[in-house]
């Protein structure tokens, strides 16, 4: 099969999506462009700051993206690559991106809060603290594994550093640019991009070199710095501005296969099992985990996205379209390995998957007349870039899941004043920096990291069932969010039963019995949810609140 007819396939299935089932969920969700968003109404000038649509779309896809939507296909490609495309494509339209934006939107309705309190509102305290525990020690793993990687990566490849320290840079002038002289959007825009790639030729010209250890420290001090400053000062121009290298990447990849006409030579189909990864179901959808559906989205959708949103008119194309750009991406990565035989993906594979896409992305830039050795180089430093996205807004999430914890809404927790340190952006973001630190220079975030497919998988489930109860309440049955619950639950305890089975065979007790740990949580929220749904929600001083703190 031609590679260019399954993209071109690929791209009218997801705009299909973006326009019927989008169309779709705004209906069901109720999207009121005149209801106020939490950004305004509760405006602060650092966490809560309204943004234009274009550039709260570049902050959410950038931290969205990462560099997992790259690692899951290509890894999930020795099942072949039809079962990939269709999970990628299936996943995308009606799982991922109904838990994206109902995620999204749920939040809004409740102040611009987190998931955890979706869950206290409409579960319980209970409920709540489990999940905020879990999110915040999966949250602490990803920023201790994503530093170790950015490390690494800033050291094997010193352009890379020079150039991500002039994005900072160039991230902050673009940030007092628009907020302080309020110049136009687009001229700023066509500025700040030369000015970025600028920055990559800067950076290969001007290589930093410096060991892992040093650059770990420097990143922490990065993130902390990042956590608790105003979002307009860094968070969203750098992302803004960054997410036009994923763009520069997906236009050049594009363009590169359709004039190439690269032919498929993966098998379409190797079986219902693999000898390294194991049976195709769970495994082939914990694996592929980003580029379909992934709980790490409705984090950053419920953590920093909702706190921007200008207005409900555009979580449609943040939210929703946000996750059926990363449905391309996951396909692209896919095809850089589908035009592969099975013995040179094997081989470029042993590198990493990052090297079998990087190559694959050189290998489509050449039709365009670039250089192959710099459009290896260059996807390569995209997908740092975005890794060093994922670093610094999982930081801040990490902080507002640890202040979250201690803060209660519900009515029987009427008169909880939550100790004053609990909610000091300084403190707290410092200890969530610490752990974080401890473990990526201890190298224990290696042991625990096998584990994180299915762990992620396991908080889509569970935000989906906060979703499902809060509509629930409001006396919708709303199948969009309870049908992609009950598949990813079935997935993530199927996955944990695997995974605890398998390591406990193996020997390796603490990965064993961490799985255990993650299917108890998963069946305890499971009950509370069906109890809240039996029984009713608990009283939350009797009255709805939505995001314009309006009674209902």
């Amino acid at each position: 099969m031609n590679a260019a007819l399954l993209l071109l396939l690929s791209l009218i299935a997801l705009l299909a999506g973006y326009i019927f089932y989008g169309r779709f969920l705004s209906r069901r969700l109720g999207i009121d462009p005149e209801r106020p968003t939490p950004a305004h109404t509760r405006e602060d000038g650092i966490d809560y700051v309204p943004a234009r649509a274009p550039v709260l779309f570049g902050h959410h896809f950038a931290s969205i993206a990462g560099a997992a939507p790259i690692i899951g296909p290509v890894t999930a490609a020795v099942f072949g690559w039809v079962p990939v495309v269709l999970w990628v494509l299936i996943g995308s339209i009606f799982l991922g991106g109904a838990h994206d934006m109902s995620s999204l939107v749920a939040s809004i309705r409740h102040r611009g809060n987190s998931i955890g309190e979706i869950i206290e509102e409409n579960i319980g305290i209970t409920g709540k603290t489990f999940f905020l525990i879990f999110a915040l020690a999966t949250l602490i793993l990803v920023i201790a594994v994503f530093a170790a990687i950015v490390a690494r990566t800033f050291t094997e490849n010193p352009a890379a550093a020079s150039s991500s320290i002039l994005f900072i840079l160039l991230a902050v002038a673009f940030g007092q640019v628009l907020r302080r002289m309020r110049l136009p959007l687009g001229a700023s825009t066509v500025v700040g991009v030369v000015l970025l790639f600028l920055c990559v030729w800067l950076g290969l010209e001007f290589p930093l070199q410096a060991q892992s250890t040093l650059w770990l420290w420097l990143l922490m001090g990065y993130i902390f710095v990042a956590s608790i400053t105003p979002v307009w000062a860094l968070l969203q121009p750098r992302d803004y501005l960054n997410s036009f290298l994923l763009f520069a990447l997906l236009l050049g990849a594009v363009v590169g296969i359709v004039i190439q006409q690269p032919i498929i030579r993966l098998p379409a189909f190797t079986g219902f099992s693999n000898d390294q990864l194991g049976f195709i179901f769970p495994v082939l959808f914990v694996t592929v985990a980003c580029g379909a559906i992934s709980g790490f989205h409705s984090l950053v959708a419920s953590g920093t996205t909702a706190k921007q949103l200008n207005t409900e008119r555009d979580a449609r194309i943040v939210g929703y379209g946000g996750m059926l750009t990363e449905g391309l991406l996951a396909i692209i990565a896919l095809t850089t390995a589908a035009v592969l035989t099975s013995g040179d993906y094997a081989a470029r594979f042993a590198a990493g998957p990052i090297t079998v896409f990087s190559e694959g992305i050189g290998g489509f830039a050449s039709s365009l007349g670039i250089d192959p050795v710099v459009g290896t180089s260059f996807a390569a430093l995209a997908v740092s870039a975005f890794a060093l996205t994922t670093l610094d807004t999982g930081t801040r999430l990490s902080r507002y899941a640890f202040s979250e914890l201690f803060t209660h809404t519900t009515a029987g927790a009427e008169g909880h004043t939550p100790p004053a340190w609990t909610q000091n952006r300084w403190i707290v973001t410092a200890l969530i920096v610490a752990a974080s630190a401890a473990l990526a220079l201890s190298g224990q975030w290696q042991v625990i990291w096998p584990i994180f497919g299915s762990a992620n998988q396991l908080l889509a489930a569970l935000a989906l069932l906060a979703v499902s109860a809060w509509l629930a309440r409001k006396g919708q049955r709303a199948l969009f969010a309870r049908i992609p619950m009950y598949f990813m639950f079935a997935v993530t305890l199927s996955a944990l039963i695997t995974f605890a089975y398998s390591n406990l065979m193996a020997g390796k007790l603490f990965i064993g019995f961490l799985s255990v740990l993650l299917f108890t949580l998963a069946v305890v929220l499971a009950i509370l949810a069906f109890r809240a749904l039996r029984d009713g929600p608990p009283p939350s001083k009797g009255k709805d609140l939505e995001s314009d703190g309006r009674e209902r």
